[in-house]
């Protein structure tokens, strides 16, 4: 078996959600406390054993390749202003990983962006990870599924569990879960944005996939769906009957960056972690139910 070396990061969309905010911003370089969300991605994806990422992106997105590059007119001056702990956070994105690049001229979906990265892939399993998506755990979500996929020798992706009436907004899963292990689906069927009625389960692929490379064979073969896109779904929903497809309930908190409200939650997430800003959150919130309640 393959290791995983390698992995892609769709980053082309254009981010309308957070306009006017992403008119000369990319959507992926609004920050986390003091982090790009998409730094947070490649962290993970450090920290679960990748050596490469490729980023598909999109006109407008430069600042992203950026913010991965050397900055040697910052860093002198952060070092000759012996300010070592700032420069040791600049210097940080660009010893994480190697970072590739690759355009995705048009819109044509998720399954279409993953595509343009097929040359750069090349025949081994690769990671996906969505950008909007973002999740705090104590062993990175990536290295849960590449440890399910090593197990497996399938393409396997993540799973949580979601209400009945959030069904419409994610692609889901049915199946057989494995009596060996509580968290592991065989994955036997896949529906991209289901009527909550007609929806086989609540269980949701979220934004980490482990997928062969025959996933690009897969890919070629997929006629445009919904939105006229070409859907990734659709492209697993096939690989899932003719080769197996495994989900996994994945250990963590899961943040959707890509929405307003929830990437309020992930800022309020990572500012936990340090404990002189979580009190200011804490007394901002006493202060204004107090006013409240008066």
């Amino acid at each position: 078996m393959q290791r995983i070396r390698k992995a892609v990061v769709p980053a082309a969309g254009l981010g309308t959600r957070f306009l006017p905010a992403t008119k000369a911003i990319a959507k992926e370089m609004l920050p986390i406390v003091n982090k790009p969300s998409i730094q947070l991605i490649i962290e993970e994806a450090a920290a679960s054993g990748i050596e490469e990422v490729i980023i598909v992106t999109g006109r407008g997105k430069t600042e992203i390749v950026d913010h991965f590059d050397a900055h040697p007119q910052l860093e002198l001056a952060l070092a000759r202003a012996g300010k070592e702990a700032l420069l040791r956070e600049v210097l940080r994105p660009t010893q994480l990983v190697k970072i590739s690049t690759v355009r995705q001229q048009r819109p044509l979906g998720l399954g279409h962006a993953i595509a343009c990265a097929a040359h750069l892939v090349g025949r081994e399993p690769f990671v996906v990870f969505l950008p909007d998506d973002l999740v705090d755990s104590t062993r990175p979500c990536a290295r849960q599924l590449m440890d399910v996929y090593e197990q497996t020798g399938r393409s396997v992706v993540a799973l949580m569990n979601v209400s009945r009436s959030e069904v419409s907004s994610y692609g889901i899963a049915a199946g057989e879960f494995s009596a060996k292990d509580p968290r592991l689906l065989k994955i036997s069927h896949l529906v991209e944005k289901p009527p909550a009625e007609e929806a086989p389960s609540t269980l949701a692929v979220v934004g980490r996939y482990v997928l062969e490379p025959e996933v690009f064979d897969y890919l070629l073969r997929t006629t445009p769906g919904r939105g006229d896109e070409i859907q990734l779904t659709d492209a697993l929903a096939a690989m899932a009957s003719k080769t197996g497809l495994y989900g996994y309930l994945f250990e963590g908190d899961r943040f959707d960056a890509g929405d307003m409200t929830g990437f309020l939650l992930a800022n309020l997430n990572w500012a936990r972690k340090s404990p002189q800003m979580w009190r200011a959150v804490e007394q901002f919130v006493a202060l204004h139910r107090t006013n409240q309640d008066s």
